[in-house]
């Protein structure tokens, strides 16, 4: 296969995942968090918001007019950096949100949780869950969601504010903003606690799914029999070791600090190596991601 096909065939595949993302993002909001009387934050939450105000437009015409009206902006505020991805994700997500509406019978999945106490509760964790699973597919292509993305992007062009805070100060917002659409107070509370609920759900998955399969631990090992644990390390447990110079600066001595970067898995068996041979050693363990190299993840993965 020549270059030109293959680059060919790595950008249909990158394409094809994240229209996938999209459309189990959309899947997820239509099929379980809307029946169920949930409440989101997002371009996706504000679009729920207009379409009771405008019924005549659907929820899937609202993403694009948001998020086409926050790229116009910020395009001409911070400049044209987002790419083509993050538009063709837009745009994908506005025709998958009119598509579940359309091809998703109303309610059907809380006829089926009628039985199960709390179904409402239960459909909003699962609609989070499939959510967040979409988005993080978007995101390992290269693609977003637009929405508080470029929100952010618009805010950090004039002052240094995390993104977290600009999601969340947006969510709590909106989803807030629920309570005028509800039928009574009631129904206002219990969307705004699915709502939390579901952001809550939501960044968790995402974060559970993006880090969790590459976290890794990093050990450091203090020890007068750094020569053996090191050796152990590498005989015994069969993982790599670095042995670092440093200086215990309170009794001014040199000492050797012994580094071992491993799978969480592993963590106990150089713990237990490490005991063996220095029951006195001090032991700091930190959890890393986004480890690269022999026995890691590929540089080419990034």
């Amino acid at each position: 296969m020549n270059s030109a096909v293959k680059k060919l065939a790595i950008g249909l595949k990158e394409y094809l995942l994240m229209a996938i993302g999209m459309s189990c993002y959309a899947l997820g909001w239509v099929a379980c968090i809307m029946p169920a009387g949930g409440m989101g934050g997002g371009a996706t939450g504000l679009s729920m918001l207009m379409n009771h105000f405008f019924p005549m437009i659907s929820i899937g015409t609202f993403v694009f007019i948001i998020n086409a009206t926050l790229l116009l902006i910020a395009g001409f505020i911070i400049g044209w950096k987002f790419g083509i991805k993050t538009v063709y994700c837009i745009i994908v997500l506005s025709i998958a949100m009119d598509l579940c509406k359309w091809l998703i019978p109303d309610n059907i999945l809380v006829e089926y949780t009628e039985g199960i106490d709390a179904n409402s509760l239960l459909l909003v964790i699962l609609g989070a869950v499939m959510a967040g699973i979409g988005v993080v597919l978007c995101f390992s292509q290269g693609g977003s969601t637009g929405g508080t993305d470029i929100v952010a992007m618009i805010i950090n062009k004039y002052r240094t504010i995390s993104y977290g805070r600009i999601v969340i100060s947006s969510d709590f917002f909106i989803i807030g903003s629920s309570i005028f659409i509800a039928n009574n107070v009631a129904d206002g509370i219990a969307m705004i606690i699915y709502g939390y609920i579901m952001v809550g759900v939501f960044g968790y998955t995402v974060d559970l799914i993006q880090s969790g399969s590459q976290q890794s631990s990093q050990i450091f090992i203090i020890s007068k029999h750094y020569e053996q644990i090191a050796d152990a390390i590498i005989t015994e447990a069969h993982r790599g070791a670095t042995v670092l110079d440093g200086t215990g600066w309170y009794t001014k001595e040199p000492s050797k600090i012994v580094m071992v970067v491993c799978r969480k898995r592993d963590a106990s068996m150089i713990l237990k190596t490490a005991r063996k041979y220095d029951p006195n050693a001090f032991i700091s363990m930190g959890s890393v991601m986004g480890v690269y190299g022999q026995g890691f993840e590929a540089l080419t993965k990034i």
